[in-house]
């Protein structure tokens, strides 16, 4: 795997089953990452250490999943330079809603880009063509990527219009 380039921090361990979705597309396109549950409101020490030091260990993007109040994406906006990736996840109370306009809702001059409730494969290609902007190996990677997902569709509706609807 290359080196590490994309940071990706939960607050919780119930995220990790949508974090481990962008996680798996990084490393389909073979990208290094580091991946941690931190406590934003917990452990907040930590968390500024953390987010303060990516830069430092060659992280690029930070990919940022939170819930409810979703404190961890914009407080990592706001302390590391370069682009940060919010998944919102689903809440039982809001459905996720509150996570997502937490999100989304970031004051001017701190942006988190945000994908959908629990969007982490989204959050992971989004990365990947963050990324691919100064790599052409990767942007290489990325068009074949989206070509397979093309004639992907394209075999599906060959075999509907083969069967027929009924019978699909």
């Amino acid at each position: 795997m290359a080196d590490t380039k994309v940071g990706i921090v939960m607050g919780s361990d119930s995220d990790m089953g949508v974090m481990s979705k962008a996680a798996a597309v990084l490393e389909e396109f073979g990208i290094g990452y580091e991946m941690h549950i931190i406590s934003a409101h917990r452990e907040p020490d930590v968390f500024f250490d953390w987010a303060k030091g990516c830069e430092a260990r060659g992280i690029k993007v930070i990919i940022a999943g939170a819930g409810m109040a979703a404190h961890l994406p914009g407080m990592c906006a706001a302390l590391f330079p370069l682009p940060v990736i919010g998944i919102p996840m689903h809440t039982k109370s809001l459905g996720g809603r509150d996570s997502l306009y937490s999100i989304v809702q970031m004051p001017s001059g701190i942006p988190v880009a945000t994908v959908a409730i629990d969007g982490g494969k989204n959050a992971g290609i989004l990365a990947v063509k963050m990324l691919a902007m100064s790599d052409p190996e990767l942007l290489a990677k990325l068009r074949t990527y989206t070509q397979e997902m093309k004639e992907g569709v394209e075999k599906k509706d060959a075999r509907l219009q083969e069967v027929g609807y009924q019978n699909y």
